[in-house]
């Protein structure tokens, strides 16, 4: 078993990351939890497959649960508020622990449920996609969505512990486990040359789910998400770097639909979007460009804007992003690979005239 311990200096907390085999069958959560009452939530996907296997670790403790249905198109206000509903019902206290059970979507919405109730209560994600095993079970970042955006309603709440079991991948859709491999090559692209080279030489022994290539593969990636959150837990300053791909991805994830495309498939595409933007704009050599666009390929990620969208409503859209303004878009461009900048000065003309010509 991995393990990586996260710390927040200024608030002299911390918790631990656990990676490895059969996590849900281990006696792990008996120091964490602060009382005999649990509340798991999760999805009617995820919770047939380990869900008995949770509560029979958890058997000395008062067991509830609470069932979502599945998809991103259920992260709503609506789908928090019901869940708030059940857990005051319960009553959960504040000394009791939520655990989430599943995906981004089940780790945000609970989350968010837990940073809400009680003004806080302790919360334990236990992913189960790549994606949020690498990437929203680390950093305390929980929301839900809004008609107008992606994630523009939540709260930063750290979890109490991360368990990534990574024998839960083996029942992940090939399609969802890709979502996963696009935030891994992110996180190269940000802050890691020689992961980024690892993961071109490992590619084939990653598809196949070996798992020790797996839990070296999820290590690494999250300690580069856990360095940087450890230094900006508020998305100050250096965490934006984690934004690369998402101004774009984002976007592309609102005007397709909820459920039109997977949230890992939007930000690959926004990642090739930055890499040939920021070699427009000069800022990345025409080497590291196709570096990047080659990993990205070399894995079968999605590369291309869908047809049917408009240039001006990716741009409308990219507007409505926290981190900009009415004519001017903060974008998270790389450098080189292993090294990104944050443009805070990008004309939104220019960003639809380059996304009209890619379109084209």
């Amino acid at each position: 078993m991995k393990n990586i311990d996260l710390s927040f200096a200024a608030e002299q907390s911390h918790y631990k990351i656990l990676i490895g085999e059969d996590l849900l069958k281990q006696e792990i959560f008996t120091d964490i939890l602060k009382s005999d009452t649990v509340f798991i939530v999760s999805n009617e996907t995820v919770a047939p497959l380990y869900l008995d296997t949770l509560k029979q670790a958890l058997s000395d403790y008062r067991v509830h649960t609470y069932l979502l249905p599945d998809g991103e198109k259920f992260k709503t206000l609506d789908s928090w508020q019901l869940l708030l509903h059940r857990m005051i019902s319960v009553p959960l206290r504040r000394n009791d622990t939520v655990i989430a059970l599943g995906g981004g979507v089940i780790g945000d919405i609970a989350g968010f449920a837990a940073a809400t109730l009680n003004r806080g209560m302790a919360i334990i994600q236990v992913p189960t996609t790549l994606l949020s095993q690498v990437d929203s079970s680390v950093g305390g970042k929980t929301a839900v969505n809004h008609p107008l955006g992606k994630n523009l309603i939540g709260a930063f709440h750290q979890p109490s512990l991360v368990v990534s079991d990574i024998s839960t991948l083996s029942s992940l859709p090939k399609r969802e486990f890709l979502c996963g491999i696009s935030e891994i090559v992110k996180a190269s692209i940000i802050a890691d040359n020689d992961f980024f080279e690892w993961l071109g030489e490992n590619s084939q022994s990653i598809l196949s789910l070996e798992n020790n290539v797996l839990a070296d593969m999820i290590e690494r990636a999250c300690r580069i998400k856990a360095n940087i959150v450890a230094m900006d837990e508020k998305e100050q300053g250096v965490r934006s770097w984690l934004n690369l791909g998402h101004t774009f991805g984002h976007a592309i994830e609102t005007c397709a639909g909820y459920g039109g495309l997977l949230h890992g498939e939007a930000v690959s595409i926004g990642m090739c979007l930055a890499a040939k933007f920021s070699h427009e704009q000069q800022y990345l050599s025409l080497s590291d460009k196709q570096r990047i666009l080659t990993l990205i390929e070399q894995f079968g990620l999605s590369t291309r804007i869908p047809a049917h969208l408009k240039a001006a409503d990716l741009v409308n859209a990219m507007r409505l992003d926290k981190k900009n303004t009415s004519e001017m878009l903060t974008l998270v461009l790389p450098e080189k690979v292993g090294q990104v900048m944050i443009d805070r000065a990008v004309h939104t003309i220019e960003v639809e005239q380059f996304l009209i010509k890619e379109m084209s």
